[in-house]
């Protein structure tokens, strides 16, 4: 057991890891050595930041907190806290069942674990992350909570209400990441497009990627979770007009007939949807959308189900992820429909989409090859250099592999790449050599 130790276990999103990352740099200001998501936890205290989105997610939180209570049983873990959305939700139930935990905090109040450790939250704690990820990138929190309340999604019970974060504080926060040399930034929320609403009622998504877009030093910036309704079409002309603006959206459809996504609360129709994807096709060119599609949903039929595997066909999305529906108590859906479909129907309908979408990346990720793209080199793994391109986020998307026999490349470097071959998901390359 290392003294002043903290193990963090980060569960679920990148919104989460940006909540561990800000609480270890706290820490840190105060005394303690910090480490993120070790595989056998040394520390004396251990901090678990839960996942409460679906069953999947929960379950693997509360399986790790039973581990790390059994080994403070064990005498191997001195204190044990947990923080985050599912504590957030279910703290009482939490505390009844698993009381060897220390304390519990929810999503917003976790920053008061300093307080109760003794450390007071001291003013050389300015916010100074501790970045976990390579030092070439960062996740950037641009605001919490959800004013949307789609029928599926417990989101807004957990988090609340669409909270901005100041324009400025996020700018900053940038320049500061960029002068420790990050360069790439992935922009997070629950819902980037509702950005600026509930500070002024005007959509100010466009003007903060504008302006973070001119700080000096800013590679690359990748949008991540847009939502469909209200789109704001002046973001489509910063991503075109800004080279280092990604041609690269995460914008979340869940559904296309128009039976779902009445339903589902989306508040867009199935012809708005079509439009919207020809629109920003169109607008700027060459953009990689990335979406989430969801089958199993109450009240899903075949002929539902079926156009969706029509839409998935014709629209030919670069990057697709999909989920079957699990009801989440509290929701619109759960309180009111009832889950109709059958778990193997779901599953099936589920293993189909995906094998459609697995041709149809594979098709598209071919079209690359012979192709040079500019490469940022994450890791190295085995006998390659892992990298990915301005149309890849980490961890969920395809990435770039370039043999590293005879080479040393830089991590956190950009070379241009000439893609060699390609497979479903992956890329093949090689460096392009300057004379």
């Amino acid at each position: 057991m290392k003294k002043n130790t903290i193990d963090i276990i980060t569960m679920g999103c990148s919104k989460n890891l940006v909540d561990s990352e800000t609480l270890m740099g706290l820490f840190e200001a105060n005394g303690y050595h910090c480490v993120h998501d070790s595989k056998n936890p040394q520390g004396e205290i251990a901090v678990v930041n839960t996942c409460g989105f679906i069953q999947d997610a929960k379950e693997e939180s509360i399986n790790t907190i039973l581990q790390l209570a059994q080994a403070k049983e064990e005498g191997k873990l001195k204190r044990l806290y947990v923080m985050g959305c599912l504590s957030q939700r279910y703290q009482k139930e939490l505390e009844a069942e698993i009381p060897q935990v220390d304390k519990y905090y929810g999503k917003f109040n976790y920053k008061q674990l300093l307080a109760d450790l003794g450390s007071p939250i001291t003013a050389s704690c300015d916010g100074a992350r501790h970045i976990t990820t390579p030092h070439h990138y960062a996740y950037i929190k641009i605001s919490e909570g959800c004013d949307r309340n789609c029928a599926y999604c417990a989101i807004p019970i957990i988090t609340g209400r669409h909270v901005s974060r100041p324009i400025e504080e996020i700018l900053d926060e940038v320049r500061q990441l960029v002068a420790n040399g990050t360069y790439e930034f992935q922009i997070i929320a629950q819902e980037l497009t509702y950005y600026g609403i509930d500070i002024d009622g005007r959509q100010h998504i466009a003007e903060l990627v504008s302006r973070m877009a001119d700080i000096k030093g800013v590679r690359w910036i990748r949008l991540h979770y847009a939502y469909p309704a209200h789109f704001p079409w002046e973001l489509l002309q910063v991503m075109r007009e800004k080279p280092n603006v990604c041609k690269y959206l995460d914008i979340a459809l869940q559904h296309i007939s128009d039976n779902m996504l009445s339903r589902m609360h989306r508040h867009v129709t199935k012809a708005e949807t079509y439009e919207l994807i020809e629109r920003m096709r169109k607008e700027v060119p060459g953009i990689h959308l990335r979406t989430t599609l969801m089958v199993g949903f109450p009240g899903e039929t075949d002929e539902d189900f079926e156009e969706l595997m029509e839409f998935t066909r014709k629209v030919r999305f670069e990057r697709m992820g999909a989920f079957a529906y699990s009801e989440e108590e509290g929701t619109f859906s759960a309180d009111n429909y009832a889950d109709d479909v059958p778990e193997e129907v779901k599953q099936l309908r589920l293993d189909k989409l995906m094998a459609l979408q697995q041709r149809i990346s594979a098709e598209l990720e071919a079209e690359k090859v012979g192709k040079t793209m500019k490469v940022v080199v994450d890791r190295k793994e085995g006998d390659y250099y892992i990298g990915r391109t301005e149309y890849c986020s980490p961890e969920v998307d395809p990435e770039v592999l370039i043999p590293a026999e005879g080479r040393r490349l830089r991590v956190g470097q950009m070379y241009d790449v000439i893609i060699t071959d390609s497979e479903e998901f992956d890329l093949y390359g090689k460096i392009v050599d300057k004379h």
